[in-house]
């Protein structure tokens, strides 16, 4: 049975990769778009933006030892197998909800429970970060680019400031998670794995918010060492708070990863087609991003996932 899910994983990994890469318009462009630039130049800026990937995710490595030491410590070797795995399985789940069973499994069965509620902080902080610079950015884009009265304005710019506030609070008060779910009867059961949002403190969750953000940081240069590349052009305020609008809309919309980037194409065409003609450029660049960061650490985790026991005990196959 083990080695049979392991097979299954690896082969609907394959399946699901091949198959939107391999119809991929956007990334044929990309590989249009680098054939007009000097070859050297450009495979340095890919192996620049591959590199951001690996930093980006090693940072996801030390965030998720730190949440989960809480629970059960974890060597480095684990730590970067249960984000790999856990990438994998997000690949083929609806809104990534697989990246939480293929990391936990990497823990002790009594601690997959709350490892997976500590891993929920993680994300959340994530979330945070997405939350509060894309509000803002919404704010921004509708005072630069509607035609909206002057009141109409301030009311966004309002609702956008009260909205990430909102998300901050409930993110330093994340225990009261834990009281909510002590009065709701029918969530019982789970109680005791929530009690863990009780552990954390303000400074704890103050770190993980600053690990959070320097991922954050990672992937917003990602996008812009890319544009500054291809279309140097664009206004760089304008660039950068566009990007943070299409993390937040991505945020928002629930959908399965290898179909993430029609959503992000979609969005990132309309949004800067406000300023640049090089719709199809943009749409590019962000497929090419999607498969670095999505595509290749998937890739990377099926190497991984054969070293997970998932039946039974503590993952270690």
């Amino acid at each position: 049975m083990n080695i049979f899910i392991k097979v299954l994983i690896v082969a609907l990994t394959t399946w699901f990769v091949y198959t939107k890469v391999n119809n991929q318009q956007n990334l044929r462009e990309f590989t249009a778009l680098i054939q007009g630039f000097d070859g050297s130049s450009i495979w340095w800026i890919m192996a620049v933006v591959c590199l951001m990937m690996l930093g980006n995710w090693f940072l996801e490595v030390v965030k998720w030892r730190y949440l989960s030491k809480k629970i059960e410590p974890l060597g480095w070797w684990t730590a970067i197998r249960s984000v790999f795995c856990g990438l994998t399985w997000a690949i083929f789940t609806p809104n990534r909800i697989g990246e939480y069973g293929g990391r936990v499994l990497l823990l002790k069965p009594d601690n997959r429970a709350s490892g997976a509620v500590a891993m929920g902080v993680g994300l959340f902080a994530q979330l945070v970060l997405t939350s509060v610079f894309g509000a803002i950015s919404i704010a921004w884009f509708v005072q630069t680019f509607m035609p909206t009265p002057i009141f109409v304005q301030m009311a966004v710019w309002m609702i956008a400031v009260i909205y990430a506030v909102a998300f901050l609070v409930l993110y330093f008060n994340v225990h009261w998670i834990d009281k909510l779910v002590g009065k709701l009867k029918f969530l019982a059961k789970v109680k005791p794995f929530f009690s863990i949002l009780e552990n954390f403190s303000s400074r704890e969750l103050w770190n993980v918010l600053l690990i959070s953000f320097a991922r954050f940081f990672i992937f917003t240069s990602q996008y812009m060492v890319l544009m500054l590349f291809f279309l140097p052009e664009l206004p760089l305020l304008s660039m950068v708070l566009m990007i943070f609008i299409l993390f937040f809309v991505q945020a928002a919309v629930p959908s399965l990863d290898l179909f993430d980037f029609s959503v992000r194409s979609f969005v990132a065409s309309n949004l800067y087609a406000y300023i640049t003609t090089q719709e199809i450029a943009v749409m590019a660049i962000v497929s090419f991003v999607w498969f670095v960061n999505l595509i290749l650490p998937a890739i990377i985790g099926t190497f991984f996932v054969f070293q997970v026991n998932y039946v039974g005990g503590n993952g270690k196959s």
